[in-house]
């Protein structure tokens, strides 16, 4: 946590538009905590991370985050396996290349395409748009409304 407030107040004039705030810091949060389990070479468990035994209070949140790995399963197969892989997993492009038996650039182009759809997904499940530069933006959609995770 302390390490997102710090990359926060150094990056805080990279901010160009206030209305995406929100988004700014989701990135920021998301990143670090992909970049601490790639360091450390393990993987979040995702049956551990949403488990609420000895909670106090059980978490409904619902975010994109929510929604990655169903929109992911729900890619044809070989864009799926690459995006497992690399995204879920946080392995290396050429080591996901190896696992699948393919050439680092086939493993790219799925990564990528793979990322389209994913793209496409979001845009479908929970009405986000395309900004001038290609970027999803939009609020993340209540559970109840959410195509993917209801």
């Amino acid at each position: 946590m302390q390490d997102v407030f710090v990359k926060i107040h150094l990056k805080k004039d990279n901010l160009k538009e206030e209305d995406r705030l929100k988004s700014w810091l989701f990135s920021i949060a998301n990143n670090a905590t992909l970049d601490y389990f790639r360091k450390n070479k393990t993987a979040p468990d995702r049956n551990e991370a949403t488990s609420n035994e000895g909670a106090a209070e059980p978490t409904s949140t619902h975010d994109a985050g929510s929604c990655l790995l169903p929109l992911i399963l729900r890619l044809p197969k070989k864009y799926k396996e690459a995006l497992l892989l690399t995204e879920i997993k946080g392995i290396k492009q050429a080591q996901a290349a190896e696992q699948l038996k393919i050439s680092l650039t086939a493993a790219k182009s799925r990564i990528q395409r793979g990322r389209e759809l994913l793209k496409q997904g979001f845009m479908d499940c929970c009405n986000y748009t395309l900004d001038e530069n290609g970027h999803l933006k939009g609020e993340h959609q209540e559970k109840e409304d959410c195509k993917v995770c209801r």
